[in-house]
């Protein structure tokens, strides 16, 4: 059985922010701005590949840390220290790939990346299963997270164009996943009076 979620854990007790749909949904669209990239570009470069993916990793690295506040956690507790770490190693691998461009390169980074906060966001997800309000979205985007960045390695020696198509199919999954939870947030956070 899982423990409860502490006040050491959550910002005042609460695990439910009025205002956790922005991130989700820029989130959302940071992956799926990403995926429609991979999809209608005909013939990536390495450039574009690692300024496209990094943007990417850095974006989506950089919502998740902004976002943790509102998720009712705090950086000091536990779930709040694993999910930074998260959202710090999608950050430094979106840096590193706008940084170094290589096929290689672009595969170790983002498969670090998307791997550590794959598994973050999966612990989380099962650890809060039922007591917080993402846990089945972080459950679903961690084992996503965790799938790409097992697959990419295979993808390496067939270029750009492949290691872009993994890692945006993973993106656009994952989009359509926090567009939905986003616009769900969104909704219960209405006020009753304003809901159809």
């Amino acid at each position: 059985m899982n423990p409860p979620l502490t006040p050491a854990d959550t910002a005042e007790g609460t695990a439910q922010q009025a205002d956790l749909w922005q991130p989700v949904l820029l989130r959302a669209l940071a992956a799926l701005t990403f995926g429609a990239l991979t999809v209608f570009w005909p013939g990536p470069s390495v450039e574009v590949m690692g300024i496209s993916g990094g943007l990417y990793l850095l974006a989506t690295g950089l919502l998740m840390l902004w976002g943790l506040p509102r998720t009712g956690f705090v950086r000091s507790g536990a779930p709040g220290k694993i999910l930074s770490a998260g959202g710090a190693a999608l950050t430094g691998a979106g840096a590193a790939a706008l940084l170094l461009h290589g096929d290689g390169v672009f595969t170790v980074v983002a498969a670090l990346g998307l791997g550590i906060a794959g598994a973050a966001e999966l612990y989380c997800g099962l650890r809060y299963r039922g007591r917080h309000v993402l846990a089945r979205d972080w459950v679903a985007s961690g084992t996503i997270g965790l799938g790409t960045a097992a697959a990419l390695p295979f993808f390496t020696s067939l270029g750009a164009h492949a290691l872009l198509g993994v890692a945006g199919g993973g993106a656009i999954i994952s989009g359509v996943l926090w567009v939905l939870s986003g616009l769900s947030l969104r909704h219960d956070s209405r006020p009753a009076s304003s809901k159809p």
